[in-house]
């Protein structure tokens, strides 16, 4: 944090001498020993007024315009440092928004989401392709079979949708375990194939969790492109009623959308969604078979070379993760 103008040296403490004033007062019998001691004292106090400047304890702007605190709190990127544990009050408008001049304690960054479980769930396995059979299998969704799962798609140079999932998986885990949640993926490339759909909705109910979201990127037509959150529509039939979950869900989607645009600088699907970026469906089984807020997302269009351009960038795969942790953490916050 930068502060304007200088700081003041200190006073002479004797003050300076006015020719047109009244002669000096006697001198006193005390003055000698206090003069001395004045000498001894202002010198030591300087020194370590500059020794604290120097190591930027009061928030002084260096040469790049930020103090040493802005250096410090701005590690980790895409992890929101907080208020500075001397400087509680929230910034006010217009104000600067950076960090207080000492990063927040890791109690305070670390434990806003502590007791809070997520769970990932990456698209696909980078291996599916391996085990065709297995995937081909049906399971029950509730309102008819379906496919265990699908290979999923990938870019025109042959980068998978598998691994993009798994990528932004990992960022994303790391995003909100540094804000102190629980989180567990229902696959980590650590088996031949799947989960299934209906075993990947049984990992987030079994795990009580606060929040699911399952990561895609879409295999639409060239010209095709944006984002957009897939809600679940509210389907009661066999063995799947998701009732209870529908409203949460659709705000949980709601603030992904929102984060996830302003972070990336993506736009909203421009071929499903009506420029909303949200979908509602009754067709897909991680959706119809959970009991705990669940939504997907389809980050981009892997078949169009401009999307695909961006799914292909780890920066850009960064500012993914970072989108949807902050929607992610605004609907666990309430």
């Amino acid at each position: 944090m930068s502060y304007t103008g200088s700081n003041p040296g200190p006073a002479d403490p004797f003050g300076a001498s006015d020719p047109f004033g009244p002669p000096p007062p006697r001198r006193s019998p005390l003055r000698r020993p206090l003069t001395v001691a004045l000498a001894v004292l202002v010198p030591g106090a300087l020194l370590g007024w500059l020794a604290f400047e120097a190591l930027g304890g009061t928030g002084n702007g260096g040469s790049d315009g930020g103090g040493g605190a802005d250096r410090v709190a701005g590690a980790g990127a895409g992890v929101s440092a907080g208020p500075s544990v001397l400087d509680p009050a929230p910034t006010p408008a217009g104000g600067n928004d950076k960090p207080g001049t000492l990063s927040a304690s890791p109690s305070e960054t670390t434990a806003s989401l502590k007791g809070k479980v997520v769970v990932i769930d990456p698209g696909h396995n980078p291996t599916n392709f391996e085990h065709t059979a297995d995937i081909n299998r049906k399971v029950d969704i509730g309102t008819n079979r379906k496919e265990c799962d699908t290979t999923g798609t990938s870019t025109n140079s042959g980068y998978s949708e598998a691994k993009f999932t798994l990528d932004v998986a990992h960022r994303l885990r790391t995003l909100l375990q540094q804000q102190g949640a629980t989180v567990r993926l229902t696959q980590d490339a650590d088996r031949p194939f799947g989960p299934c759909v209906d075993e990947r909705a049984r990992i987030g109910n079994a795990a009580h969790a606060d929040a699911v979201v399952s990561i895609h990127a879409d295999g639409a037509g060239a010209g095709q492109r944006g984002f957009h959150v897939i809600l679940p529509g509210a389907v009661h039939e066999g063995i799947a009623d998701n009732r209870a979950i529908v409203a949460p869900s659709k705000d949980l989607g709601k603030l992904i959308a929102g984060d996830f645009a302003r972070t990336t600088g993506s736009s909203p699907s421009n071929y499903i969604g009506d420029g909303t970026g949200l979908v509602t469906r009754e067709d897909l089984g991680g959706l119809n078979l959970s009991t705990v807020p669940k939504v997907f997302i389809e980050c981009g269009n892997m078949r169009d070379t401009k999307d695909a351009a961006l799914l292909t960038s780890s920066a850009w795969r960064q500012q993914a993760a970072r989108g949807i942790s902050e929607g992610i953490v605004s609907f666990l916050r309430g």
